[in-house]
């Protein structure tokens, strides 16, 4: 969740660390820090609390020049928010940074404290600081050697990197189970968490695998695999454009990327929509088999992923004829499982990085699957690369910390993935032909409803000020009203209940008054008279509802419709999902909260 930069270079590196960072503040955190040796072969370390503009105001207080360093943004775990609990960490002559958690670091600390060692914080990563320092004191082995030994006493997951002030010609790397990459530059080498970081310097990256320790020197680099052996791992160009990066003409990134999505979803069903049916070119003949002897699926996932499972369910139920389960990760892994008779498990994750979903997918190879299949959003992740196949959604790169174009986008997947297995069992060519001929107009649906938006930021204007919502929806609608509350809380840090309209009269009624608003979502559709008599309940008890819909009905002082475009039924969950976003979005903005960077939240959620 924390994002690693470090450099070694024949320049000044203090500016391009902090840079590297600067662009990693998306992924969330509460702390950063830099360490560089200078050409004394002294360690200047610098750390604060807060944004990485605190951190370069210090910076610009001092002048720093050193060829090799590292820097780091910190996402609470172990400890509270603090400067002594910013990295980097430093033991003697050992600098360390590190993501991920070391679930053993109580029985290490008490270890290391009888061996004379003072800690100044709480954190894990001083534990390996002076881990590191107490093995390579214990014996004259080469310091690739001391981190083999140490790390073999490390459980948990870890992404770091280490220098040591003895040798300050290399970086050291190691990785396990939370992503690290190699920058590849011209007499310089870099390392990151996110290529993002490293886009203005270099296209050329090496991806390090599990267990991998890489040695990495301004003109070499080393990589050995768990088994001790060297290994060349395959070097990526990559073909994210460094302006995508960019807000462009925007005031934040989820904003740029709400309105990304007509684009997204049109980058998503490139090359995919042929002859009235679905084709993934990452699918082969094997992949086709499991689809075609799949008679139940399990999905897994997390946050805004799991909602957009939850959609997919009616789909595959309703229209593939296949019963679907879905659950949250963090969950699946932590029961005995029963698995169904010829079941496929499917991980949904925008990062590929989300621990828990990671955790389910290694937990669900000990059973009895069909196959394991990953929709995700970053070809180079972890759940891609440990998965048996994938799927990819093709939104680009999403900087916002909450999840708006990726959520699309795997829903656009999902039902191309229908589409894709009916046509497989030859249940119903008809369905499959309907889903492709609804997924065409698709962004010019999104097109319009986001020519809506001044009516959602008049809507937007009049709830600011409320400290409870609740949403409402019915079948395929109430995931998309679980992700309406779910976004309303992320950015605009207002409570916010999502329910199936049904549901009302078993509990949340109760709640019920002028001071807390509901939002419904209510399409025509076969369900459109259902809602008309949750929306009497709540009006007959003074409360004030807000419905979003294509039909007007009702014209009393405690209803506001939200008259929306038609769109077709099939498509209506993604549809819908877009005039919450910008609700969110636009309350967010009302009340000048930090949108791209939600208190406490982080994109890449690579701890359990």
């Amino acid at each position: 969740m924390c994002g690693i930069v470090a450099a070694v270079t024949q320049r000044n590196i203090a500016n391009f660390l902090i840079d590297g960072i600067k662009k990693l503040e998306y992924r969330g955190y509460d702390s950063s820090g830099l360490a560089v040796i200078d050409n004394q072969n002294n360690i200047i370390r610098i750390r604060c609390v807060g944004k990485v503009n605190e951190l370069i105001k210090k910076t610009n207080k001092k002048k720093i020049f050193g060829n090799i360093g590292v820097a780091h943004t910190r996402w609470a775990t172990h400890g509270k928010i603090s400067k002594e609990n910013a990295h980097p960490h430093v033991s003697s002559n050992i600098i360390v940074v590190h993501n991920g958690v070391i679930e053993n670091n109580s029985t290490l600390r008490l270890f290391l404290q009888k061996k004379g060692y003072m800690f100044s914080s709480d954190t894990d990563t001083e534990v390996i600081a002076h881990l590191l320092h107490w093995e390579q004191n214990k014996k004259k082995d080469s310091f690739k050697t001391v981190i083999q030994n140490s790390i073999k006493k490390l459980d948990g997951n870890y992404s770091m990197v280490v220098i040591d002030k003895n040798n300050p010609s290399r970086l050291i790397a190691a990785r396990s189970r939370s992503p690290l990459i190699i920058g590849l530059g011209i007499k310089e080498n870099f390392i990151a968490s996110d290529q993002i970081a490293l886009l203005h310097v270099t296209k050329r990256f090496i991806y390090l695998e599990e267990g991998d320790i890489a040695i990495v020197k301004k003109k070499e680099i080393n990589i050995f695999n768990k088994d001790n052996s060297i290994i060349q791992r395959k070097e990526i160009i990559s073909n994210i454009k460094y302006q995508s990066a960019k807000k462009g003409k925007y005031s934040h990134y989820m904003e740029k990327e709400i309105y990304e999505q007509p684009k997204c979803i049109q980058n998503t069903l490139k090359n995919r929509l042929k002859n009235n049916k679905v084709h993934f070119s990452e699918l082969g003949l094997k992949e086709n088999n499991i689809f075609y002897n799949t008679e139940h699926i399990q999905m897994v996932a997390c946050g805004t992923s799991y909602n957009a499972a939850m959609v997919s369910k009616h789909w595959f139920e309703s229209l593939a004829n296949i019963p679907c389960d879905v659950e949250i990760a963090s969950e699946f892994s932590s029961r005995k499982l029963v698995v169904r008779k010829k079941s496929l498990l499917i991980t949904l994750s925008q990062s590929g990085e989300t621990a828990d979903t990671l955790l389910a997918l290694r937990y669900s190879k000990k059973f009895g699957y069909l196959g394991n299949l990953t929709i995700c959003n970053m070809e180079s992740s972890s759940l891609v690369k440990e998965s048996d196949f994938y799927i990819l959604t093709k939104a680009g790169l999403e900087i916002g910390v909450a999840s708006t174009k990726s959520f699309t986008t795997q829903l656009t997947v999902l039902l191309m993935l229908v589409a894709n297995i009916t046509n497989l069992k030859k249940e119903n060519n008809n369905i499959s032909k309907k889903i492709v001929q609804i997924l065409n107009i698709l962004p010019m649906r999104i097109e319009e409803i986001l020519q809506k938006n001044q009516l959602i930021k008049n809507l937007a204007n009049t709830l600011a000020n409320k400290k409870n919502m609740l949403f409402l929806g019915r079948g395929n609608q109430y995931p998309i009203a679980m992700e309406g509350a779910l976004k309303l809380k992320e950015i605009s840090y207002i409570h916010a209940e999502a329910y199936p309209s049904g549901e009302l009269k078993h509990g949340p009624l109760a709640l019920i008054d002028k001071n807390i608003p509901v939002i419904m979502i209510a399409p025509k559709n076969s369900l459109l008279e259902k809602n008309k008599k949750n929306i009497k309940e709540i009006c007959s008890r003074g409360g004030l509802i807000y419905v979003f819909s294509d039909q007007e009905f009702y014209h009393e002082d405690n209803i506001k419709i939200i008259k929306i475009p038609y769109v077709e039924e099939l498509i209506a969950p993604i549809f819908y999902a877009i005039p919450l976003q910008l609700l969110a979005y636009y309350i967010a903005l009302k009340k000048g909260k930090n949108i791209d960077q939600p208190r406490h939240l982080a994109k890449s959620v690579t701890v359990e």
